[in-house]
């Protein structure tokens, strides 16, 4: 009796063990995750900014999507994440602006996934202004205020702001996360997308103590 209830302690200390050496996982810049030469200048005050820069026809941004939702739901109340569809060439910028225009109108969540869900599930092929205005008005978008969205000032500067997003943080693929101005964090470093997950949350924790 006496046997089986230290070998049950011992058992249960080990798994102590493991899963507190798991919590207490760190990361090695360079080649877990990059650090910016000149940290940039961040618009989330005194909360942790983390930016994902995507692209509607990325199908790794697709498959990121769950890793990247589940997350969404459990994030610490310190960080502010923000969504930068990146126009990192000329035939992404439809995309981006098609984001920005939804956003405007208080939608951009909304038909978020319907987007991804278009083009990596249903094989729609929306990657012109037509295609995408013919797609949200199926979906009973406003088309009008749409319209108007797209070709709006206030959606212009959002884009050019992203273009120089991507220029600050040496954007050349998605999906990407930024830390707080100073960090990358990539699938290809990561190594998969639960990965980058938890190099985020390390970098976040990282910043917050840092911050304290």
């Amino acid at each position: 009796m006496k046997s089986s209830v230290i070998k049950y302690l011992s058992g249960l200390f080990l798994l102590l063990g493991l899963a507190l050496s798991a919590q207490a996982k760190s990361y090695e810049e360079g080649k877990d995750y990059d650090r910016l030469s000149a940290a940039q200048p961040t618009q989330t005050g005194d909360k942790i900014e983390v930016l994902e820069f995507f692209w509607y026809g990325c199908p790794h941004c697709f498959h990121f999507e769950p890793a990247l939702q589940k997350w969404l739901k459990n994030k610490p109340d310190n960080v502010h994440f923000i969504r930068v569809p990146a126009p990192l060439n000329p035939s992404w910028m439809v995309h981006t602006k098609t984001y920005y225009a939804l956003e405007l109108m208080g939608a951009g969540e909304k038909y978020h996934h319907d987007l991804f869900s278009a083009i990596h599930t249903q094989r729609k092929r929306i990657f012109d202004q037509d295609a995408i205005s013919a797609f949200l008005k199926d979906l009973g978008v406003d088309m009008d205020a749409f319209n108007n969205a797209y070709k709006s000032f206030a959606v212009e500067m959002r884009t050019r702001k992203a273009m120089q997003l991507g220029q600050n943080y040496r954007l050349n693929g998605v999906p990407m996360l930024t830390i707080n101005g100073k960090y990358i964090v990539s699938a290809e470093k990561a190594g998969d997308y639960d990965g980058m997950i938890k190099i985020a949350n390390y970098l976040i924790e990282k910043e917050s103590k840092a911050a304290k």
